[in-house]
């Protein structure tokens, strides 16, 4: 057997989640590759081949690989499956965007967001906003996999010595083409990396208090998160939303304020190692999760949580 990771990248360095990825194909058992489909991607090639468990880098240098447009990376992998037994890539919105377009290919069953591998044929899923836990099995030839980052620890990113193999790109397809980027910047962790999380939900009343939180977060040099709820009312920016049609995370602490906790929150969270929640209501669903909980104004506890930290 031998696994095939698509990498994410912007050419010049991986995304954190093709290492998640990178452990989940080396739990499917055999050797794992990575496909690089770039252009002058060399420095993100070199980052994967210095991977741990990784054994082979396939590098398709192409100018219209360069945004990693879906159609032309999807028809790079497909002349390469028949190789393999396993293709994976992360559950982001680059692998969910390139990996249906693969299985459809091939005629087999796309498995989601695996969060544990039981055996090279055998995955676990959640379902129903993560309230259950499906255990699937495949009798594909190839299994089409995309993995919940959040399920696995990271691969060392150094350690690894694989070799680097330049493959023919396939042509542009012509079928779309990239238009532009907006990129949100921000001095703060990137939310779905980040080890430490403050997020506000509608209990924050408005986008102005969210500016309470801003010492908290720097004091602990955290992330800053939202519930659906306090992006829908346009409190803070879509990119900030942590949940079931969010980010999923799972940092070591996640301190939730002013958030109710309903389900599809609960769903993006709940994996986090340290849960802290801050809520007037004793009842709310999010103390069913934590493992500590402030019941009080969120106005008094996160000024004077700020003065205790120092």
């Amino acid at each position: 057997m031998v696994a095939l990771v698509i990498a994410e990248h912007d050419n010049a360095s991986l995304k954190g989640s093709t290492h998640h990825t990178v452990t989940a194909a080396i739990q499917c058992g055999g050797d794992v590759h990575i496909l690089v489909a770039g252009s002058n991607c060399g420095a993100a090639a070199a980052q994967a081949a210095a991977t741990a468990g990784v054994t082979k880098v396939l590098v398709a240098d192409a100018p219209h690989h360069a945004d990693g447009l879906a159609e032309n990376v999807a028809e790079q992998i497909l002349g390469l499956a028949a190789s393999y037994s396993h293709i994976l890539a992360p559950a982001t919105a680059y692998g969910k965007n390139i990996l249906p377009r693969v299985a459809a290919k091939l005629d087999v069953a796309q498995i989601s967001e695996i969060t544990k591998v039981d055996s090279p044929d055998t995955f676990e899923r959640p379902i129903y906003a993560g309230n259950a836990i499906a255990t699937v099995q495949s009798s594909d030839k190839i299994k089409v996999i995309t993995v919940r980052t959040t399920g696995f620890d990271s691969a060392a990113a150094e350690g690894g010595s694989a070799a680097t193999e330049a493959i023919g790109a396939v042509a542009d397809s012509g079928k779309s083409t990239f238009v532009g980027r907006e990129l949100a910047k921000s001095d703060r962790p990137e939310l779905t990396a980040a080890k430490i999380i403050v997020s506000g939900g509608r209990g924050m009343g408005s986008g102005d208090n969210f500016k309470i939180l801003e010492p908290l977060a720097d004091k602990l040099n955290a992330a800053m998160g939202a519930s659906r709820a306090a992006v829908d009312a346009g409190y803070v920016p879509n990119d900030w939303q942590v949940g079931q049609t969010g980010k999923i995370v799972a940092p070591s602490l996640y301190i939730a304020v002013g958030i109710s906790g309903a389900i599809q929150h609960l769903a993006g969270m709940k994996d986090s190692k340290t849960i802290v929640a801050i809520n007037k209501d004793p009842e709310a669903p999010i103390f069913s999760v934590a493992d500590y909980g402030i019941v009080g104004d969120l106005f008094e506890v996160v000024p004077e949580l700020v003065k205790q930290l120092g």
